[in-house]
Parts: C-alpha cells; structure tokens; sequence
C-alpha cells in the first residue's frame, strides 16, 4: 500500500517562549494509506482542530515531520504551501462554508478557479460532480435555497473539484439531522468505495468514527489508534 501521509512526532505550541506557552499537540503518529477510510474521534479540546489544521496544510506544526504524498511539509514555502494544499487536499467543514450569493455550480467552480482551470472546463466538471452527489438538479441555486443535506453534497463536490488526494471532513454531519447525516455518510462511504477516494474524517460521534478502516482516539492533543 502507498503512504500517502506520514506523521512523525508532530508537536504543536502557541505563545511559545512566554509565560502561558500552550502545547496542543504532544507528539503525533499518524500513517494513512491511499484509499483508506480514516476517522479521528476525540471530545472538544482534545486537539483534533489543532491536527485537522496541519493534516490540511492551513498550519504548520512546531516540530516532527509531517509528509504528504512523498514531500516533507517543512520544505514548502509558504506560497507553494497554499498551491500544494489546493492540489492535495479537499475540504468539508461542519457548516458548509459555501459562498452565499453564488449558485451551486458556481461554489463548485471556485477551486478551479484559483487552479487556473478553464472556464469551459469548470463548468463541465462543476456539472459533472454536482450530478455525482445527487444534486445536478440545483445548479443555479444559491444556499439559501438549499436544505442542510444539499448544501453538504455541494461541498463535498467542491471538495472533489481539483481531485484531490484526500478529502478531509470536519464534523461533516454535525450541523445535520440523523438520517441527513446518515445519507452524507453513505456518500463519503461510495467515494471511498467507487472512485477509491483517500478519507479523513474528524468527528466527536463514536458511532460514525467506527464506521471507518482504521479509527484514531484523541485526548489532550496524543492520538492513538483504536
């Protein structure tokens, strides 16, 4: 099996050197394997959003070596940090964060379009992928007009917009009733399936951490596996 992420010692501090210095994360092993299905269950404060920032490249830890798909994070500057995070990794956050005056399509075209894809090109694929998730019926409908469950098959096609290596899900079925929540799960568990897709989702419901390959426990920022 490919390594597509290795995680070594991974240590994390704020306000480091000061009186309150903070250390979230205390030394993190974390391998994940191409096509896996991964969860990382832990309760708030635990340090998950902490780990979820580095997993996503939207932070850098204080120590320990993190390689994503064969390159060391630490050698990355900044710029190319932002460029290498785009092509890697797909985000799906507990509150959609979907772009409000934009229609369907349209959110799903925005990470391609900063990965300078063609607009012929976006536009294709945004349709393609809305289709995929069950929603190619709302393209020009903007959130407001859309329901909770909706709005998350419309990330997770963002998600999916520049095929990244890993679609990374924080508290995905959180802000959504049980049978909404039941019907996103079953559609990260058909990508994972069908199209081999890398998985991590990061979740406080034990009930859906287990549904993963492998499922990580987190408690004052150290992960084991379960």
């Amino acid at each position: 099996m490919t390594k597509l992420i290795e995680m070594k010692a991974i240590k994390k501090s704020f306000n480091i050197g000061k009186e309150n210095e903070l250390e979230i994360l205390r030394g993190i092993d974390l391998y994940v394997n191409e096509g896996e299905f991964i969860s990382i269950v832990g309760q708030s404060g635990s340090g998950k959003s902490t780990l979820m920032n580095i997993l996503g490249l939207l932070d850098r830890q204080t120590s320990g070596e993190y390689i994503l798909n064969g390159v060391n994070i630490k050698t990355l500057k900044d710029k190319d940090l932002s460029s290498y995070r785009s092509k890697k990794i797909g985000f799906v956050f507990q509150n959609f964060n979907l772009i409000p005056r934009s229609n369907a399509q349209k959110n799903v075209e925005l990470p391609m379009l900063y990965a300078k894809v063609s607009a012929k090109e976006r536009k294709e694929r945004a349709v393609e992928l809305l289709k995929s998730v069950d929603v190619g019926d709302r393209l020009n409908h903007n959130p407001s007009e859309l329901s909770g469950g909706q709005k998350q098959r419309v990330a997770i096609a963002r998600a999916m917009a520049n095929d990244p290596d890993i679609i990374l899900a924080d508290e995905p079925t959180g802000a959504l009733d049980s049978e909404t929540g039941r019907q996103v799960m079953d559609l990260f568990h058909r990508l994972n399936r069908d199209e081999k897709r890398t998985i991590i989702i990061i979740t406080h419901n034990m009930d859906l951490a287990e549904e993963a390959d492998r499922m990580y426990n987190m408690k004052d920022g150290r992960l084991k596996e379960a």
